[in-house]
């Protein structure tokens, strides 16, 4: 006996000996990935451009790898950043601090996968495993503890069967039993019927298809098997439905449950404007902080969720007129206002930041695109605490990543924050859809010593226009107008392609194309017929629908056109009512 234990302490002191030499090896690859982050980190003299509560401080981590959708942090420090589009077939960054300063010192793209769209958003680690997505396809790679890049080639987890869409984004949560959760939101503003129409259809009354056919395959929350490869839809489970677009999804591990935030519904007052003003248009439907249950339907599309009367109202599609509230559907735990954008949502389960945020929410506001005629909203990140699973009234955590205020067109935002993720030590990590610029957010008093008082200076930004609700005489933006030609663009095309015709980037292409400067006669069938699909625009691909505008009379069609060719930077010759008549004559799908 004496001597089993004297050779098993030979073991062990020969295990220990080992374990030093390895620890103290100089391992080029590794060696900085064991370094634990500094406590003590120096903030950006200008917190890279950030308003905070008192007490935290933002460093740049990286200053533009591209822009970017969401990010994971590895337990050594280690970023990982999904890019909006694939660079070749390299699709995502992983970035490494080496000398603990808080900036990357190393970036590296990876990710061969192909470039399916320009809308993969996904990025989280699970179990070993770094998710992450394309538009239609779902992928993981093992992480290794000490090597930057993930091992081996991309694993298909799931394929999304449909074709490129809007509201395409992939977003994933995970919950204790190894069931992952996929958003397959919904292709369509309000599942409207474009296609059975009378001769009188026009943008305005326009009716929804019921039943909504959309929601018998999407328009929803699935529930999947996280370790089974090579998945589709049919091999998921409906877990929720009635949802129009969830881009933010998290797993609350506290009360076991999964939470999302949904993008609200456009256009109320364009297909209604007899029940809903430019102002109703600007503020509502509220963006939801939703807590999804199985089995859970939120009324997408026959309802959408008023924040100021806390109501589920009937939408203007299925007879609605702002004042029918339906009760047969899920309410959000909160409404948020209208068009912000909530692209990320994640709950602080750190130990770094100050008590009050222990198991509160953050949101990342990637901010709207259609609120004119008032300014652009959202583009900061809130803070929403929670006592005893109740929701409280959202803060201002982060803002000033616009950099301008008011914020009239989308790209007059410097930057928009797009992804939220936190390291081990409690830190937060904040991605950018514009450039790919990263922040990383450190709290540095004594987090003892916050109270209320640390938030008064972030009060007081809710009065800035691009947080507050809009006034509706003193805060509308005058819409030039030079005759009938821009009357007509600002009533039916200012919403999506802004006030100086460059759109927005990724949802409505710019009019300065070929496609406005070069062929009348395609230009005119666009008008008249509406498009969707696959379009490409001065290099840009862009999905969706735009909707016929046969209702306008020719002369009408020619102003509008004859305006767009001559105005933002555009100088081509005019369009004439003799030109569009002949096009509709032509034009078999058109009813004149």
């Amino acid at each position: 006996m004496a001597k089993y234990i004297l050779k098993l302490n030979r073991k062990i002191l020969l295990l220990f000996a080992l374990a030093s030499i390895l620890i103290n090896c100089d391992y080029s690859k590794s060696k900085n990935s064991e370094k634990k982050i500094k406590k003590d980190l120096i903030a950006d003299s200008d917190n890279g451009g950030l308003f905070m509560p008192d007490g935290f401080g933002a460093i740049v981590v990286s200053e533009g790898v591209g822009p970017s959708r969401h990010l994971a942090v590895k337990n050594n420090g280690d970023i990982y950043v999904k890019l909006r589009k694939a660079s070749g077939r390299n699709g995502n960054v992983a970035l490494r601090d080496n000398d603990g300063d808080g900036k990357a010192d190393i970036v590296e793209r990876f990710g061969d996968y192909p470039n399916d769209g320009k809308f993969g958003t996904e990025m989280k680690i699970n179990d070993g495993y770094l998710y992450y997505s394309s538009e239609l396809v779902i992928y993981r790679q093992l992480l290794d503890p000490y090597e930057l890049i993930p091992k081996g080639k991309p694993e298909v987890v799931l394929v999304d069967p449909y074709p490129i869409r809007w509201h395409n984004a992939k977003s994933l949560a995970f919950d204790k039993e190894d069931n992952m959760y996929v958003t397959f939101s919904a292709p369509t503003n309000a599942c409207e019927d474009w296609d059975t129409k009378p001769n009188t259809y026009s943008t305005e009354n326009v009716k929804g298809q019921y039943p909504c056919e959309q929601l018998e395959l999407l328009g929803g929350i699935w529930k999947f098997n996280k370790n089974k490869l090579g998945q589709s839809l049919k091999d998921g489970i409906r877990y929720a439905t009635g949802i129009r677009s969830v881009v933010g999804l998290t797993w609350n591990n506290e009360v076991n449950s999964l939470y999302g935030v949904n993008h609200g519904r456009d256009f109320l007052h364009n297909h209604y404007p007899q029940y809903y003003s430019k102002w109703d248009n600007t503020v509502l439907p509220a963006e939801e902080f939703m807590k999804i249950e199985n089995g859970d339907n939120y009324g997408w599309p026959y309802t959408y969720y008023d924040h100021f009367q806390n109501k589920r109202m009937l939408a203007p599609e299925y007879g609605g007129n702002g004042k029918i509230e339906s009760k047969d559907y899920s309410n959000p735990i909160m409404g948020l206002p209208a068009h912000w954008a909530p692209n990320d949502l994640l709950f602080y389960t750190g130990n770094q930041f100050p008590e009050r945020y222990k198991n509160g929410a953050f949101i990342a506001f990637h901010g709207s695109t259609n609120r004119i005629p008032y300014p652009q909203s959202g583009y900061f990140v809130a803070f929403v605490p929670f006592k005893d699973g109740v929701a409280g009234e959202f803060e201002i955590f982060a803002d000033g990543f616009a950099a301008v205020d008011p914020i009239v067109n989308t790209r007059d935002a410097k930057f928009r924050p797009m992804g939220i993720s936190f390291s081990p030590d409690g830190s937060m990590f904040i991605s950018d859809s514009r450039h790919g610029r990263v922040w990383k957010i450190n709290y540095d008093l004594d987090k003892n010593d916050f109270d209320l008082t640390h938030l008064e200076k972030m009060e007081k930004r809710k009065t800035l226009s691009h947080i507050r609700d809009p006034d509706r005489i003193k805060d509308r933006i005058e819409l030039e107008s030079n005759g009938l030609g821009q009357n007509l663009y600002n009533k039916h095309c200012v919403s999506c392609h802004q006030i100086d015709g460059q759109g927005a980037s990724g949802r409505f292409p710019t009019l300065v194309s070929n496609w406005v400067q070069g062929d009348k006669k395609q230009l005119i069938q666009i008008v008249l017929n509406g498009i969707e699909g696959d379009l490409e625009v001065n290099g840009e691909i862009y999905n969706g629908i735009m909707p016929h505008y046969n209702f306008l009379t020719d002369d009408q069609i020619a102003d509008l056109l004859t305006y767009i060719r001559k105005s933002f930077g555009n100088n081509s010759s005019e369009i004439t009512m003799d030109e569009v008549e002949e096009v509709r004559k032509q034009t078999t799908n058109s009813k004149p």
